[in-house]
């Protein structure tokens, strides 16, 4: 069986010269052929004259530098028109005229540089041209020569406008992927800050507590080896996100599943000394796109925010797995104390609710009236199970 689309992928490897030739050389057969002898682009009325050694160069002229339309641009349209001027002058009228329009086609399409200067000399050599040929002639009328010129000059501008075509083509694709690189670039960010923001906190408010904790030599043990906790845990969560500029990205050994990851998030802010209440509804499915990484973000997010300005207060984190959507709930009861908290750049909760947005979710804050705060957001994507 012919593997026609690894025909199609051959040829179009093939360098543009190679696959530029086979029209020319089917222009120059058909120009020797009898039937088509004479049948020729025709200017000025000289009378059509047997072919001789010089029309087998006038037809060379014209067909096979066709083979350089998109290489050498100019040195196409040169030859081709030589051609064609020797065609005319002597009268031959070789089909192969047929390929000054497609040479000025692809001049006007592929030329880069020298093009206003080309278009002139182009002119400045049909005007001769037309002169010599009305000399020579039966006398044409002069508008003859002009419609044309026009004819000429309307197939150099449908090149040019394929070449503005390919380039608001190129132009558009670029402006895409830039898009999609700051897209990736805010969503590293948005990854960065969430994961440096909880574990950098934790580790403030817990060497925070071990300078109350001098006297009690277990107590300061515990809280410090919770900080190289809190360290190595920041280390590993950079690592799997750098990971995402790796392009083996993939390779690497899975993460820890959602409900493990929000139940080591809960215990790594209770041992900062935040008491938190974490609740689990539903059962999580096998796969949600990213909904539970951005469910997973908005408790992490949350519970940085209850070291930070309610340190110390109860905290509840309620995570409910629905049929068609993940609810997050995460409040605190303003019982605690702010003195600990390093300061932020408040974009965390502004790109929360980007994130949720994205999703088509829900995303809010409230603070109660008894002081603490709120945070609540709904993310389409989740998965049917029981109530736990």
């Amino acid at each position: 069986m012919i593997d026609r689309r690894g025909i199609v992928e051959r040829w179009h490897r093939l360098d543009v010269t190679v696959r530029d030739l086979p029209f020319g050389v089917l222009l120059l057969v058909a120009s020797l052929l009898p039937a088509l002898r004479g049948q020729g682009t025709e200017i000025g009325g000289l009378p059509t004259r047997p072919a001789d050694a010089l029309a087998g160069v006038a037809a060379v002229l014209q067909s096979l530098p066709l083979a350089l339309r998109r290489r050498w641009t100019i040195a196409c349209l040169a030859l081709v028109s030589l051609g064609f001027v020797v065609d005319q002058l002597r009268g031959y009228h070789l089909f192969a005229g047929t390929a000054l329009p497609i040479a000025l086609i692809s001049a006007g399409s592929y030329l880069e540089k020298y093009r206003r200067t080309t278009l002139v000399a182009a002119s400045v050599a049909f005007a001769a041209l037309s002169a010599e040929l009305y000399r020579r002639g039966p006398g044409e009328a002069p508008i003859e020569f002009v419609s044309f010129y026009l004819i000429l000059a309307l197939t150099w501008g449908i090149g040019a406008w394929m070449r503005s075509a390919r380039a608001a083509e190129a132009e558009r694709r670029s402006r895409v992927a830039e898009d999609a690189r700051n897209t990736e670039r805010a969503r590293i960010a948005r990854e960065l800050h969430d994961v440096v923001t909880h574990h950098v906190t934790a580790m403030v408010v817990q060497s925070e507590a071990a300078r109350y904790l001098t006297a009690a030599p277990d107590r300061l043990d515990e809280t410090l080896a919770a900080v190289s906790d809190t360290g190595r845990r920041a280390i590993t969560d950079l690592r799997h996100l750098l990971d995402l500029l790796n392009p083996d990205h993939g390779t690497a050994e899975p993460r820890t599943p959602p409900v493990g990851r929000v139940l080591t998030l809960v215990e790594q802010t209770r041992r900062a000394g935040q008491p938190v209440e974490f609740t689990e509804e539903g059962t999580p499915a096998a796969a949600t796109g990213s909904s539970d990484l951005v469910a997973y973000r908005v408790v992490q997010e949350a519970l940085t925010n209850a070291l930070k300005y309610d340190h110390g207060a109860k905290t509840s984190v309620l995570v409910r797995h629905g049929e068609r959507e993940i609810t997050v709930e995460v409040g605190t009861d303003g019982s605690g104390t702010g003195a600990a908290s390093p300061g932020g750049s408040g974009r965390g909760l502004v790109g929360l609710r980007e994130r949720v947005d994205v999703l088509g979710g829900e995303f809010s804050t409230e603070r109660p009236a008894g002081g603490g705060f709120v945070v609540r957001a709904r993310i389409p994507g989740g998965s049917g199970g029981s109530t736990a």
